[in-house]
């Protein structure tokens, strides 16, 4: 048998007091706020009262720690999937309203629907839809998570729905710790549900590409 259901978790607040677009920078890792965030988001899939039998995350620093309390919730050691990481961006380490006023950066926005400033859109949905599909062939009987970030994840769902992929990044709906989930039958994906388990009035989310 193969999975029941699948959950894509986005990682909780993450610690930056220079609110720079982090992306794929090395040691971001989560605030105070951010590690009772990803607690929220465990509790809320085991409240859900499905067994959990698979945990992947990307490799960067803040989904592994926000996939430690899947780990305390159901016994599984995460395993890190490259494919479920975020996606590349020119401006990653710079602060967004100060880098898009700087004509050196304006080729980076010459084509927004590809995206021009990185990783195209069809690439990130290609990958995720990739793993998600080993992942629901290699977990017995059993729910599934995948710890991962805001784009591909607003990506995966945009692609499930049959949307056009390219989008407004300020529209997308994937909060901090957010579960969204799918199920697959005959092959084909579908979105199931959507929910914001975690407290997030006051986090700061300026970072995701």
């Amino acid at each position: 048998m193969p999975a029941t259901r699948l959950h894509l978790v986005r990682h909780g607040e993450v610690f930056n007091p220079e609110r720079v677009l982090y992306g794929r920078l090395p040691g971001y890792r989560l605030s105070q706020a951010g590690r009772a965030m990803a607690g929220q988001s465990a509790d809320y899939v085991a409240g859900l009262d499905r067994p959990v039998g698979a945990l992947i995350c990307s490799p960067l620093q803040r989904t592994k720690e926000s996939a430690q309390p899947f780990t305390a919730r159901f016994g599984l050691a995460p395993v890190v999937d490259d494919r479920v990481i975020e996606p590349t961006n020119a401006f990653e380490g710079k602060r967004m309203r100060l880098a898009v006023l700087n004509p050196l950066n304006w080729r980076y926005l010459m084509r927004p629907s590809v995206p021009s400033w990185g990783e195209p859109f069809t690439s990130i949905a290609a990958r995720m839809r990739a793993a998600m599909d080993d992942l629901w062939d290699e977990t017995d009987d059993a729910d599934a998570v995948i710890v991962s970030h805001q784009a591909p994840i607003w990506i995966t769902h945009l692609s499930v729905a049959g949307e056009k992929l390219a989008h407004n990044p300020s529209t997308r709906r994937c909060a901090l710790s957010s579960v969204t989930s799918f199920e697959r039958h005959d092959g084909v994906w579908t979105e199931v549900g959507y929910a914001e388990p975690a407290s997030t009035g006051s986090a700061v989310d300026v970072g995701a590409v």
